[in-house]
């Protein structure tokens, strides 16, 4: 305790303002755009959601310098800890979970304000645990051996997810997550390319364990005969084009826009803000929105491309990988050509969950900035190379 409250004190100096700045203008946008999304009369009032976004965002700049201020190295010596960590937060999902959107992947604890998605937090520490095994086993990255302990990995907390909450969204964000820090972490391309095509063998067995609304939500995107007047399947990606593309160049202008004021938009705080800021705010502020996301992914890159040390380098390429992937899924669900999975725009869409554990995310981007290569002096204990977990 008494090295971290020294290391929280040096954070100032030590840890990414950069990056920090880059989150707290997103953050800053996302609550004035929050603000108008959730003006409409349907909410009954929008102060408690500016409330919360902005007391999530100040837990989050804390959850920054905190996670910022912990050795990335320190955490990865107890790795067994950080599995048994997300089993236990995946599983108070069977006496506290409920039910949102088809998937029960939120908490309602009893004396707790507000409702927690441990998937969100599961993430953090998966990111950690991920770059501790690539770590392990960095001069033989490609063997069968390593990628069957990634692998594992992979599938245990995929498979304990699924099976709790059914939501895809956030599992697929695991996955992603690997794909990307197994590429940057120097695996063989042909693994890929047999990855895929296993993918596209099983593909027909897995589309079974799909419900029926995952299922509707998948198809629509390739058979235009399916609700062709947007009646059903098709009715929310409808109502997100006409609001996005119904504010032009400079929009109709905040708290103006027809249906975000209106309250037609589904979801026009959370999955659907994107479409809402589109209205409100035309082309110009969807670029805006973008380009901000943009510049926390480039500086997650920069840090992990000027970090020596492999851990520490794919745990920025892990964090930037999330980033992208929850950016790509949001903005392509609202124009039509992603699947709707109820991802949130980073740290722009509502919600508690969400803001704090990206700051918490990108708070091991800043941990690895601050200490770019562990010092020589520093003791560290390698994780087993024959240990499961």
């Amino acid at each position: 305790m008494r090295k971290l409250l020294a290391e929280l004190k040096e954070f100032p100096r030590k840890g990414d303002m950069v990056l920090l700045l880059l989150c707290l203008i997103t953050s800053g946008f996302g609550i004035v755009v929050l603000a108008s999304a959730t003006n409409a009369e349907k909410f009954d009032g929008n102060t408690r959601y500016i409330i919360i976004q902005l007391l999530a965002t100040l837990l989050g700049v804390g959850a920054y310098a905190v996670i910022s201020s912990i050795d990335a190295e320190a955490m990865a010596e107890h790795r067994r800890e950080l599995v048994i960590f997300n089993s236990f937060m995946l599983l108070l999902l069977i006496p506290f979970g409920v039910v949102r959107g088809g998937n029960k992947s939120w908490l309602d604890i009893p004396l707790l304000p507000f409702n927690i998605q441990p998937a969100e937090i599961c993430k953090i520490a998966f990111i950690v645990i991920m770059a501790s095994v690539m770590n392990s086993r960095q001069n033989r990255i490609s063997s069968p051996i390593s990628l069957m302990h990634m692998g594992l990995h992979l599938i245990f907390l995929v498979g304990l997810n699924m099976v709790l909450s059914r939501d895809m969204g956030v599992s697929l964000i695991f996955v992603f997550i690997t794909i990307g820090m197994a590429f940057a972490g120097g695996v063989s391309i042909l693994w890929f390319g047999l990855a895929a095509g296993v993918i596209i063998v099983a593909f027909p067995v897995l589309w079974q364990f799909l419900a029926g609304y995952q299922k509707d939500r998948i198809l629509v995107l390739f058979d235009p005969s399916i609700d062709p007047y947007g009646q059903d399947a098709r009715w929310h990606a409808v109502r997100s084009l006409k609001s996005l593309t119904g504010g032009g160049l400079t929009g109709q202008g905040l708290f103006n826009g027809t249906r975000t004021q209106g309250g037609l938009l589904y979801a026009q705080q959370t999955d659907y803000v994107f479409s809402s800021i589109g209205e409100e705010l035309g082309f110009i502020g969807c670029v805006v929105v973008l380009l901000l996301e943009l510049a926390i992914v480039a500086r997650c890159i920069y840090v992990g491309m000027r970090t020596p040390n492999y851990m520490r380098r794919l745990i920025c390429y892990g964090a930037a990988c999330s980033m992208i992937f929850q950016v790509v899924i949001n903005v392509g669900m609202c124009i039509g050509v992603m699947p709707v999975i109820g991802l949130t725009l980073p740290l722009v869409s509502y919600g508690g969950s969400s803001v704090i554990s990206i700051y918490a995310m990108l708070g091991l981007v800043s941990g690895s900035y601050a200490r770019p290569d562990h010092l020589s002096h520093e003791r560290y204990v390698q994780p087993p190379r024959n240990a499961l977990f």
